[in-house]
């Protein structure tokens, strides 16, 4: 199993990044897929996540309005849009995937999940 996160970076506050994560190894189309970030001295947190299907889309509070998870079957990938960062935005981002037939939430817990990429906000 892999998940390999790509287009973390260095940005100034007001700032859009899109993350990427290209997954192998499971079947795909059977796992919602996440992305938690985890900032120096805080605890890990769920940000987003997308249904199997992509027909349910799901946010934290914080980032409602300003991050859109998609996610294309055909290339297993799914990325997270990410506008109007904020400096509290900044930490290590994992693209995380939960099996469906788990029943659990995917901003809570996850199955799998990738080496993570930076994301650092400047003010």
């Amino acid at each position: 199993v892999q998940l390999v996160e790509s287009g973390g970076g260095l940005v100034q506050a007001g700032g859009s990044l899109r993350l990427s994560c290209e997954a192998s190894g499971f079947t795909f189309d059977d796992y919602l897929i996440g992305w938690f970030r985890q900032a120096p001295g805080k605890e890990r947190e769920g940000v987003s996540c997308v249904s199997s299907g992509a027909d349910m889309t799901y946010y934290e509070d914080s980032v409602k309005g300003r991050f859109t998870i998609s996610r294309d079957n055909t290339r297993k990938t799914t990325y997270l849009r990410m506008n109007g960062l904020k400096p509290e935005d900044s930490g290590i981002y994992y693209c995380t995937a939960l099996s469906k037939y788990t029943g659990w939430g995917c901003l809570q817990r996850f199955t799998y999940r990738g080496q993570g990429t930076q994301v650092t906000v400047s003010s």
